[in-house]
């Protein structure tokens, strides 16, 4: 059957893009009559696959990048203090660590340019003796957190502060604007509050969208119920790792490829990691610690021989919930994907990887090389631009929007992105940093050339 409605504006997508999109519109702004789609529950294609972490140490170039995260952490903050029991939230800070001389003068490098960029004072401890303006994670809450960063170059106190931390780590450096939050609960109170102003959810899937005169003119829907064409003139395509295909359907071949990520979390029942740790980031490349008997056999099998060979640099980690649990990730798997496949493929190896990886960090993680603790494994994809960096305004046809291109950091960016997408809808004063995130970007001569030399993506 065909059941015509209409709609101020239809978002494709109730991942956390999505829902933050209806929740700054509905809720924040008033809008009314706004319809979100999606054939699956909020949050469980993607959203639900995350890490949880947020930060605001990004590197340039422009400090774009910070100051988004800036304003979507304060949002975030925000919905903390309305509801500081159902949406827990920490400021334990990232830990970045190199045993390299060329990491360390990379890590200096880094540091000078993104604290320069907004994301608050350096803060450099050379002997011992120099870290008397350092404030662990045991004496501060969330908002009386330090901001910036504490680069430790002196081996004796990252030994004194991070004991768990291999010996041979020559710099680390405790980023402090960041931490991890409950992302599903923060993502579910927007849903419910933008349910409670109004929002109409379809749980279908938008088959097509009806462009006329150069603008959106309707949204067609399948769904259990049957199909209906949704009557309206805004469009905003918040579909995560299916954006480039909802992009097709209004004639636009999106910059986005897809690449898997995956995560493994269990039992850390030997506290390894303290729990008040922060999120653990090994910046140099890895190569497995095994027997030479074990690295023999290994090296004899095409199915065993990558693990022999040396693994890319950020193997990361961090404790989970009140309990025992640590996950664990690291994206050495290569390849990205113009679509996303799915049941996505895990890799069973991963538990094994990731631990003797992070061996290499912190060597208690060893206590675990004779009896890998039983893993959960998960995983998702990071559909993201060449740059890593996020898709969010009108694009070329009249009436349409994106909200995407989330790779790593879509939990972390949605409140931010969603605040943005929305002041571009309505039409009001945009902040500054608004043109670099537009699709646009990439029809500028200087934008290519600046994509050509481009350095780190931020992405972890």
């Amino acid at each position: 059957m065909t059941n015509a409605k209409t709609a101020e504006i239809v978002v494709c997508g109730a991942g956390i893009a999505g829902v933050s999109a209806a929740y700054q519109l509905a809720v924040v702004h008033r809008m009314k009559n706004v319809v979100i789609v999606d054939p699956l529950p909020p949050l469980t294609l993607t959203s639900d696959k995350s890490t949880e972490c947020y930060r605001n140490w990004w590197p340039g170039p422009g400090d774009d990048m910070v100051r988004l995260m800036n304003r979507s952490i304060d949002i975030m903050e925000g919905l903390h203090r309305e509801a500081p029991n159902r949406l827990p939230m920490n400021r334990r800070g990232y830990m970045y660590a190199t045993a390299t001389p060329a990491g360390v003068e990379a890590m200096i490098a880094n540091a000078k340019e993104i604290t320069a960029l907004g994301a608050g004072d350096l803060r450099v401890y050379r002997k011992a003796g120099d870290d008397s303006q350092y404030v662990s994670v045991r004496e501060h809450g969330l908002f009386d957190a330090p901001t910036g960063a504490d680069l430790f170059l002196d081996q004796s106190l990252i030994r004194n502060y991070f004991p768990y931390v291999t010996e041979d780590a020559l710099a680390l450096i405790h980023t402090r604007r960041c931490g991890w939050f409950a992302a599903q609960q923060f993502g579910m109170y927007m849903f419910e509050r933008a349910i409670a102003s109004g929002v109409r959810h379809i749980s279908g899937r938008v088959s097509g969208v009806g462009v006329e005169g150069g603008g959106v003119r309707s949204v067609a829907v399948e769904s259990k119920e049957g199909s209906q064409v949704i009557a309206t003139n805004r469009f905003v395509i918040a579909a995560g790792p299916m954006q480039k295909s909802v992009g097709r359907m209004i004639g636009l071949e999106l910059p986005i490829v897809c690449e898997p990520h995956l995560k493994a979390m269990f039992s850390d029942h030997r506290r390894v990691m303290p729990r008040d740790m922060g999120l653990f980031i090994w910046n140099d490349p890895v190569t497995l610690m095994w027997s030479d008997e074990e690295r023999a056999a290994l090296a004899e099998d095409e199915g065993t021989r990558r693990l022999v060979e040396e693994f890319p640099a950020g193997v990361h980690g961090r404790p989970e919930g009140d309990g025992d649990v640590i996950l664990l990730q690291w994206g050495y798997h290569a390849g990205a994907l113009d679509e996303p496949a799915y049941p996505i493929q895990l890799d069973p190896q991963l538990p094994e990887i990731a631990i003797r990886g992070m061996a290499r960090a912190l060597p208690g993680m060893s206590k675990y090389f004779n009896q890998i603790p039983k893993p959960f494994i998960d995983g998702g994809y990071y559909a993201r631009t060449p740059e890593n960096r996020p898709l969010i305004g009108p694009l070329s046809v009249d009436g349409a929007y994106i909200i995407g291109g989330f790779g790593g950091f879509g939990m972390q960016v949605s409140c931010g992105a969603g605040d943005l997408l929305a002041k571009h809808m309505l039409d009001q004063e945009l902040p500054s940093y608004a043109p670099a995130f537009l699709l646009s970007r990439y029809e500028d001569p200087k934008y290519q050339e600046a994509l050509r030399q481009w350095g780190l993506s931020g992405q972890i």
